[in-house]
């Protein structure tokens, strides 16, 4: 049997994204962000953003230009998403006419943000479909915000929906919903990370996404000069929190998360051995320095390579053998 047939034993295996969705909404940081990832390779997506990104009165002109770009030669891995203006704009439905009919064969994903409720999430992914169906695309892929209260409610049912494959965290707007109640400095550290209801809230969403395979993504770091504390923000995001992914507002912020979020080349090296004795026991369990492993485990190691791999870490020769034959039918 397949490696990953033996470890998820015929279950969706989870899904794995790059771990830095970098955000860019005017033309210049739009084009800025897209030369960067032809410097740095596919390991971090962007999202063009239609919601705060187009000047009003502008929106149309704004989803015109971000279909050229997708569509244009500068869109080189087709890691480009599109976070759309929300389900009660009147601009929504433009956007994902212009935007998903023109540019669904190389277009990432979509972003919804602001949803209330699943049942809003379904009908948005209806007209989605729609358009993108026209175009020759039938599983494009969307990622959802939670950021009110209502969606915070219905991520579980939200992260299920089977093109759903990432939320979102976004914590200015959810902090906003509470009028006061939260104060602005649980929108930043230390704050975001020990007041309550967002602890909460960022616990309950990536409980969700990992019930479910997919990714939960953390939210912005705010402080765009330092890089110790977008830094410190992705490593926390991840070691306490068990978010994969995180977002970034400035091109400065891209290295650091990627960093905070790939496997130390100490862990590679362990995970490789661990599968090597695996694969050799035939996925039985086995004994290493003392300790028990078994399938359980495997699913974790075999996860740390995936995540190595997908950040353009450089594998060495056994572990990138155990990657390759687990990416091969």
């Amino acid at each position: 049997m397949h490696p990953s047939e033996v470890l998820f034993q015929g279950k969706r295996q989870p899904l794995l994204l790059p771990a830095c969705d970098h955000y860019a909404g005017s033309e210049k940081l739009m084009r800025k962000s897209m030369a960067l990832q032809q410097e740095l390779g596919p390991v971090f997506d962007i999202t063009f953003d239609c919601e705060d990104g187009a000047a009003a009165g502008s929106e149309v002109e704004h989803a015109l230009l971000v279909t050229q770009l997708i569509n244009s030669e500068d869109n080189r891995f087709n890691r480009i998403g599109v976070r759309l203006h929300d389900t009660g704009s009147q601009h929504f439905a433009g956007d994902v006419a212009a935007i998903v009919g023109a540019t669904a064969k190389r277009l990432a994903y979509v972003v919804l943000p602001k949803v209330e409720s699943t049942a809003e999430v379904i009908r948005a992914i209806d007209l989605i479909n729609q358009h993108a169906c026209k175009a020759g695309r039938n599983d494009l892929p969307v990622h959802v915000l939670i950021e009110t209260h209502g969606a915070l409610r219905d991520a579980y049912d939200i992260a299920a929906l089977p093109q759903v494959e990432c939320l979102s965290f976004g914590i200015m707007d959810f902090v906003s919903a509470h009028y006061g109640a939260v104060p602005a400095s649980a929108m930043r550290t230390p704050g975001q990370f020990t007041h309550p209801l967002v602890v909460r809230a960022k616990l309950e969403m990536v409980a969700a996404c990992h019930a479910h395979g997919k990714v939960a993504s953390h939210n912005v770091t705010t402080d765009i000069k330092d890089s110790a504390v977008v830094a410190n923000d992705a490593q926390r995001a991840g070691a306490e929190f068990g978010f994969t992914r995180m977002w970034s507002i400035h091109p400065d912020q891209i290295k650091p998360i990627l960093k905070a979020f790939t496997p130390r080349l100490s862990e590679v090296n362990e995970a490789t051995n661990i599968l090597q004795e695996a694969m050799n026991a035939g996925w039985g369990p086995i004994a290493q320095h003392g300790r028990l492993h078994d399938r359980a485990s495997y699913r974790y190691y075999w996860t740390v390579l995936q995540r190595a791999k997908l950040a353009g870490l450089a594998l060495p020769e056994a572990a990138a053998a155990i990657v390759n034959q687990t990416d091969s039918p």
